[in-house]
């Protein structure tokens, strides 16, 4: 599909469209070549504002003209377009979510409430493209798809390498993540001010199961979870944007430094062999700089899609330790549900 004019453009809405998230979904569906947004829909407070009323807007560029005097809706089934993307918080989204997908929405989602779900593909396109056809087995007339917590994806995809090519046995993860990962008004100002909160809640057991099924295998209509074994610990400090994570690996194969460099270097994969138009030209950028990636820096590289990987050097207790980067509201969010949508269209599961 090539870029096509406005009439001819997919329509789509977005369930909680005035959050961060939602709002990082207007930033970046606002030119997009194939979607156009129609419907925006939030909480019964918003509902009747248009939407620059309703907002409180965090975006660096002003809201985008075309959105700015859309009517917030209730999130109700009755939206006139076929791919719904929400951003809803996890304590309303399983059933609106489910009411869409059974009236017949394709529904691409941020929220944690379906991502384990047997039936529902825990979409990373780069890594696991084959999980779509999980959605055939799902018993409503749409479907619903989801992209793993905001934590998970970066680790994913610097792992992704080395598993195809050095097998890998056991990880340990470390996190700090940014402050935007908390949402709006998120952490008060003097629990964060000089400080690092060691808890996030419910993000460890995220980071330590959503991989094993991101990497398991699909065969014959079901879904086999990896073996791997990862041990996570999750820490929101003062930044911004940008998730860095501390990885120390155990692989099945003694490699070289050189040889996990290459691996990751050379990684590419479906998005990137069907030039989907959100997906990173390379997903993974390697620094041989010593104090990089740093969130300031690198968490937008490749339109705020690409994993930063540097520091990688031998560990004393496992194989090897490195730090990654990646954009929480992008990448881990907005970004990687909209890749997810691409990749639907484009393999014709609408």
């Amino acid at each position: 599909m090539k870029n096509v004019s406005l009439k001819n453009k997919i329509p789509v809405g977005i369930l909680g469209a005035t959050g961060m998230v939602g709002q990082k979904f207007i930033e970046l569906l606002a030119n997009h070549p194939w979607f156009n947004v129609t419907t925006l829909a939030a909480s019964e407070r918003s509902v009747g504002q248009v939407y620059k009323k309703a907002v409180n807007w965090h975006g660096t560029a002003p809201i985008p003209a075309a959105m700015a005097n859309l009517k917030i809706k209730p999130c109700k089934p009755n939206f006139d377009c076929q791919i719904v993307f929400s951003s809803l918080d996890s304590s309303v989204a399983g059933k609106i979510e489910e009411t869409f997908a059974q009236s017949g929405y394709t529904v691409v989602s941020n929220s944690k409430n379906h991502r384990m779900d047997k039936d529902v593909p825990l979409l990373v396109p780069e890594i696991n493209y084959q999980h779509l056809d999980l959605v055939k087995k799902q018993p409503h007339q749409g479907k619903i798809v989801t992209n793993p917590n905001c934590s998970t994806i970066g680790l994913v995809i610097a792992l992704k390498p080395l598993i195809d090519n050095f097998g890998v046995k056991e990880v340990s993860v470390v996190t700090l993540q940014a402050l935007s990962g908390a949402g709006y008004p998120g952490l008060a100002s003097l629990d964060m001010l000089d400080n690092v909160i060691p808890f996030i809640s419910g993000e460890e057991d995220k980071l330590e199961d959503e991989p094993l099924k991101i990497f398991g295998t699909y065969s014959k209509g079901a879904l086999k979870y990896h073996d791997i074994k990862i041990s996570a610990q999750c820490n929101r400090v003062a930044v911004s944007h940008g998730h860095l994570e501390c990885v120390s690996v155990k692989l099945k194969k003694k490699v070289s430094i050189k040889e996990i460099k290459a691996a990751w270097q050379n990684f590419s994969s479906e998005p990137q062999r069907l030039d989907l138009p959100m997906a990173p030209k390379q997903p993974i950028y390697y620094f041989e700089e010593d104090f990089w990636p740093q969130p300031k820096f690198q968490r937008d590289l490749d339109k705020g899609m690409a994993v930063s990987i540097g520091r990688l050097q031998p560990s004393s207790v496992f194989d090897y330790k490195f730090v990654i980067l990646s954009h929480n509201l992008i990448r881990g969010a907005a970004g990687g549900a909209i890749l997810n949508a691409e990749l639907m269209v484009k393999k014709k599961y609408l």
